[in-house]
């Protein structure tokens, strides 16, 4: 049982709601990005950025956060991480946006399970933390299940090791910023303002005209982009207040666990038995890792105070 918050209700019972909802929304973005189809996806992320600022502003009024932002802002080393942290959420967000609207559904599903695995070698390799032997077998899988794509999957692999390590990367720069996750986004999203809008421009001036505008349903949906960025985050940075960060790790992989049975029901992707044989690697690794932590877990809390 998780320990008791302030006001005595559980901390993981507090933040599961949260959590759940952060990686089911992730988990069915794919479906969202059905209805932009007809937006490039180079266009789409200026989009995405031009109206995930705004709604992070309206978010941080509402929790007087403001005074966050201008520490961040004055503070010259927070600024260049953030700007490195800028760059490689963009990054993500366009592999993974190209990687959908192109029908590799499967490769964006394995990058977001090797993730957590790379997370951990990332943390031992660039933070001094230590593996345990079964995190260590963990990766040692989830590296053999990249071998075997890289073997019989290739031209499909580097969207996968480009989410796992864009995410990754961007992982490690924010745990070196003591910025909370929603200030983070908005100075993000003010980074990256001017060239999303130069991309925007750009693409508005070719023959086949802005994709916002001309459209009300395509105009709206491009809207929403804001919501279905700023919102589970917003979720998934209350969940890892309230719980156990042990617990939530669990729960992570129900995003990439819903993007792969949508690539089955709904995409119709065909798996391929190099495919299946590198997704099989991979949840053996997975259960692994996950056995490893809640073994650790249990210790833990079993242990006297």
């Amino acid at each position: 049982m998780s320990d008791p918050s302030p006001t005595g209700v559980p901390r993981t019972a507090s933040g599961l709601p949260a959590a759940l909802g952060a990686y089911v929304i992730w988990g069915f973005l794919p479906l969202y990005l059905l209805l932009v189809t007809a937006v490039p996806p180079f266009e789409f992320v200026g989009w995405r950025i031009l109206w995930t600022l705004p709604l992070c502003l309206l978010i941080v009024a509402v929790r007087g956060q403001f005074p966050l932002l201008r520490a961040a802002f004055r503070n010259a080393a927070t600024m260049l991480a953030l700007l490195a942290s800028a760059v490689l959420i963009a990054g993500n967000w366009f592999v993974y946006i190209w990687a959908i609207m192109e029908g590799e559904v499967y490769a964006a599903s394995l990058g977001y399970y090797l993730n957590p695995l790379l997370n951990v070698l990332l943390g031992t390799l660039l933070l001094g933390e230590r593996l345990t032997r079964w995190q260590w077998l963990a990766v040692a899988i989830a590296a053999s299940a990249v071998a075997l794509l890289s073997a019989g999957a290739v031209t499909t692999l580097w969207i996968s090791l480009a989410l796992a390590f864009s995410f990754g990367l961007y992982g490690v720069v924010r745990k070196q910023v003591d910025v909370g996750s929603l200030p983070g986004l908005t100075i993000e999203s003010a980074i990256l303002m001017l060239p999303a809008a130069g991309i925007v421009w750009w693409y508005a001036q070719t023959p086949a005209g802005p994709s916002f505008g001309t459209d009300w349903f395509l105009s709206l949906a491009i809207v929403f982009s804001g919501v279905v960025t700023a919102v589970p985050l917003l979720l998934f940075a209350v969940a890892a207040r309230r719980m156990d960060y042990s617990t939530l790790g669990f729960i992570q992989y129900l995003a990439p666990t819903i993007i792969f049975l949508l690539g089955l029901t709904v995409f119709r992707q065909e798996l391929d038995p190099v495919q299946l044989g590198s997704f099989v690697l991979i949840w053996i690794a997975v259960a692994i890792f996950l056995g490893d932590l809640w073994s650790r877990t249990r210790q833990a809390r079993a242990a006297p105070a």
